[in-house]
């Protein structure tokens, strides 16, 4: 549509008719955007902003409107656990020192019930900072990335480097010249690695700003802005590297410490983060922790492992282990698709204690049978080898109970397009809020497994379309179940988070409730009727 045209006097315009009316639009518009820059120049510059100090990082300052200011480095990610601590210890850690080995840890002061008494002066001023901290938010702009509810803000406790780094160093010093063995012939060293959610998420948490990737996570740095509290303790590395009673006065150290801090106080530890993923670890003073958020292999809850009451799934989570053997990526799943000639594989250990007893009936209802593979082994290297291949050459892997419900075979499938087949039938899973298993694997009951011939005939029955189909989600899903450095979206540290998102209500309710609660009042509901790891032999 043409506009108006008007006579300039004598002077014959050789431009079109409207070219005046776009100048003088385009020059309101610039006026319009240099007011608009300004005004929010002045105004973002006055707002208030987060201090970081990281004493591994140089300072910054960190905008609450932009949380996360990181940009991808395009740093590749690594996923080897000793390949990632090595780079971690030499360029972000403080040397070794050998007078504060844990190993030299003193003997404990006396274990502090976790209920801490009467909430101190300290953690009464915490909460009171807290609760203004969380009306801002409440009340503030909805738009401020800061107060979105999908963000954790998580204070990373700062403990002595015995707890921490000293126990990083003396993994990393032990473990080419380790020749340690558990009670059943595994690598010492190797059932650290396999456990080691503790070192993915801290060192994640505690990366600077501009090699972090995942936006739904954020460490601050004022335990006022904070919702949960990360206890950065490795209890599987001391558990398995200290002698007896040095890990023992190690533990009731750490429980001292953490129990101690007015942030402990105030909520009685509900909304700390306990990792806790070896079934062993930190287990002769972890009843005293019990109100913490625990990170768990499973949920066995025989009296052998978790004491009834200590867990449950709307207050703990369940993490998958780290893989023992390596990703088949897209390619690598091409590449064997047509080796897939073994109908089910199994290797490990055949004979386990409590629900693990199933595997050697397992073993006696699949003997001599066609297209079955099971084999005695452990995670060594040659072990690792032998259960890469298998796996890679399956159709279907057999993931049976362990000593506990789970078993790290499950992610070892996983992550070589390997369908799992689970006899477990008090198995918990990692992530279950978000995934569904069904899609990529098959749950047998234990009844219906040791019977001679029913899994086969099971197996050979499945649809050749629901095979590929599973392959296809199993390729999608693997993802889910890798660490790595620089931690990786959908990757396991950010599922992590999210699932801890979705308990960030229930943990707030709970607290606030123990706060008000009076003399005389019932007790807090907890889930403690779960049955134990009750995978039944016939």
């Amino acid at each position: 549509m043409a506009g108006k045209h008007f006579p300039t006097g004598g002077l014959r315009s050789t431009s079109f008719p409207f070219s005046s009316s776009l100048a003088v639009t385009a020059l309101s518009l610039l006026a319009l955007f240099l007011t608009f820059f300004f005004f929010f120049h002045n105004n973002s510059s006055s707002s208030r902003c987060l201090l970081i100090s990281d004493p591994l990082d140089s300072p910054l300052h960190l905008s609450k409107r932009n949380p996360n200011p990181s940009s991808d480095a395009g740093l590749p990610p690594e996923y080897s656990f000793v390949a990632s601590l090595e780079k971690f210890l030499t360029t972000r850690a403080p040397p070794f020192s050998s007078s504060s080995s844990p190993a030299d840890a003193a003997a404990s002061q006396s274990v502090v019930p976790d209920d801490g008494g009467a909430p101190t002066a300290a953690a009464k001023a915490l909460d009171d900072s807290m609760w203004k901290e969380e009306t801002e938010r409440l009340y503030g702009d909805p738009l401020d990335p800061w107060s979105a509810p999908s963000v954790v803000r998580v204070y990373v406790y700062d403990m002595p480097s015995k707890f921490t780094y000293d126990l990083l160093w003396l993994f990393r010093n032990t473990y080419k010249e380790t020749v340690n063995l558990t009670s059943n012939g595994s690598p010492v060293h190797r059932l650290i690695e396999q456990h080691s959610i503790d070192y993915w998420l801290w060192a994640d948490l505690i990366a600077p700003e501009s090699e972090r990737i995942l936006k739904n996570v954020i460490r601050v740095h004022r335990q006022e802005e904070a919702e949960l509290f990360y206890i950065p303790f490795f209890t599987t590395i001391s558990y398995f590297l200290l002698e007896k009673q040095q890990c023992k006065a190690l533990y009731r150290e750490a429980l001292k410490w953490v129990t101690d801090q007015a942030a402990w106080k105030r909520s009685g530890g509900r909304d700390h983060i306990l990792p806790v993923h070896h079934p062993w670890s930190f287990k002769s003073v972890r009843r005293f922790m019990k109100n913490a958020i625990w990170l768990l292999p499973d949920m066995d809850s025989t009296g052998n492992w978790y004491k009834p009451g200590q867990v449950w799934l709307e207050k703990d989570l369940i993490l998958p282990y780290v893989p023992n053997v390596d990703f088949c990526n897209s390619q690598c799943l091409h590449d064997v698709q047509s080796e897939r000639k073994t109908l089910i594989f199994f290797r490990g250990r055949l004979k386990r204690n409590a629900g693990g007893k199933i595997r050697s009936k397992l073993v006696e209802a699949l003997h001599n049978t066609e297209g079955v593979v099971v084999e005695e082994g452990s995670a060594g290297e040659s072990g690792k080898a032998a259960a890469q291949n298998g796996m890679r050459r399956s159709l279907f892997c057999l993931s049976p109970a362990g000593d506990t419900p789970s078993s790290a075979r499950l992610f070892d499938a996983i992550v070589s397009g390997c369908i799992p087949v689970i006899v477990s039938d008090e198995l918990e899973l990692p992530f279950e809020g978000i995934l569904d298993y069904r899609k990529i694997a098959l749950f047998v009951s234990s009844k219906d497994a040791v019977q001679h011939g029913w899994l086969i005939k099971f197996l050979k029955n499945i649809d050749s379309r629901q095979i590929k189909e599973m392959q296809i989600n199993i390729a999608k899903y693997s993802r889910h179940f890798l660490y790595s450095s620089p931690a990786q979206p959908l990757g396991a540290e950010d599922m992590t988070w999210r699932m801890i998102a979705g308990k960030l209500v229930n943990i707030k309710l709970q607290t606030r409730r123990s706060q008000r609660t009076v003399e005389g009042s019932r007790n807090l509901c907890t889930c403690e009727c779960r049955p134990g790891n009750i995978t039944r032999v016939f």
